[in-house]
């Protein structure tokens, strides 16, 4: 991209998010752009660094997103445990789940340099230690907690916080992903260890260009993260590995989308703003009508799924339910019926008293048969 073109596309940006400064993204809204990267409002949105929570909540749609305070507290709690004493446990399961020799256990935390928590030092202090690592050092630490990565969404600076990576374990780099919810007979809810896989993938990326950056091969970073979580509801804590092959395939694919989203942008109404227009206090004074329209203006591509993952799914939910969405009935009927946009359509091209039209003619016929099928069970 010219240079031209990339200013002109910062400088859209800005005017899109109004006059305040870019909202940083944190692992849990990067892996949530990959939980529906089909959808254009949340890639415009995302792009220009705009805070949909501030924005969700003056439409009257707030998200009440976030742990509660028993939740944080016995997650805190249970990191505390697995990092006791030089994250003791941690180096238990890691000999369990990959071999790690005993003699090559150390530790270093890098939450705090000398003092110093800006995220600009330890960041600096987090690359020189895996630079020193990747290069096989024998003085080179097993376990790095609080490490601070960086990466770049849509020419925003990121900085990211794995809860801790691990080395020298057969030579490569594994992220750990600490987890409050437990592990009954073997097995956690798919949806949570489907988030922390997300999660985890972002980290994953940001390890793999930071090692990119220093020279060495983005490879040592293992595509298995170990999610460690309570075991049986107790506060033993149990190992396991994830593959996350496919989440970051997912991942660098909206990353790249996102890189793109200038097409997007071009089609759009050159006064549209995002704009909360906030007074001296920070209080949105932007008529709620009028932003309701811009928003609308970026098509939405509303999944169920999007109600754990994103600040605007209310608004969205609202929106498809007003228009009869298909979107409402899930992902896989959604994609079924491609090409049916609502529910009323859909029922029309069921019952015959509405005509296919063009491209229509095979999802017709189906629901034809389905409609026949289940009249002649009823």
């Amino acid at each position: 991209m010219s240079r031209g073109r990339e200013r002109c596309e910062v400088e859209r940006f800005d005017r899109l998010r109004g006059a305040v400064p870019a909202r940083p993204h944190d692992a849990r809204a990067i892996a949530a752009l990959a939980a529906n990267p089909g959808c254009a409002r949340r890639a415009v949105m995302d792009a220009a660094g705009v805070d949909k929570d501030a924005t969700a909540t003056h439409l009257g749609f707030p998200a009440p997103f976030g742990q509660s305070p028993f939740a944080i507290t016995r997650g805190n709690a249970f990191e505390a445990l697995v990092k006791d004493s030089g994250c003791a446990e941690l180096l238990r399961l890691l000999r369990e789940l990959l071999g790690l020799p005993i003699p090559l256990a150390a530790y270093t935390d890098l939450g705090d340099i000398g003092g110093n928590p800006s995220a600009h030092l330890r960041h600096a202090h987090t690359l020189k230690l895996i630079d020193r690592a990747a290069r096989d050092d024998d003085e080179a630490g097993t376990l790095y907690d609080h490490p601070l990565l960086r990466l770049e969404i849509a020419g925003h600076t990121s900085y990211l916080e794995p809860d801790v990576v691990a080395f020298r374990l057969a030579g490569r780099f594994h992220i750990v992903e600490i987890k409050s919810f437990a592990i009954v007979d073997g097995q956690a809810e798919p949806d949570k260890v489907a988030a922390a896989a997300r999660q985890a993938a972002v980290y994953v990326l940001a390890l793999r260009t930071m090692l990119a950056e220093l020279g060495h091969d983005p490879a040592r970073v293992s595509h298995e993260v170990v999610l460690v979580c309570p075991e049986n509801f107790a506060n033993r804590p149990a190992g396991t590995l994830l593959d996350v092959r496919r989440e970051l395939a997912v991942l660098r694919r909206q990353l790249s989308r996102m890189a793109r989203v200038g097409a997007i942008v071009d089609g759009l109404p050159e006064e549209l703003t995002f704009d909360l227009a906030p007074d001296a206090d920070g209080v949105p004074t932007r008529p709620v009508p009028e932003l309701r329209e811009a928003v609308r203006t970026v098509g939405a591509r509303y999944a169920p799924e999007c109600l754990s993952t994103c600040d605007l799914c209310f608004f969205c939910r609202d929106e498809a339910a007003a228009g009869g969405s298909t979107e409402l009935l899930g992902r896989q009927v959604r994609d079924a019926l491609g090409g049916v946009a609502t529910v009323s359509e859909a029922l029309g091209l069921a019952d015959g008293s509405l005509t296919p039209g063009e491209g229509q003619e095979e999802i017709a016929r189906l629901l034809r048969l389905a409609d026949r099928i289940y009249a002649e069970a009823g």
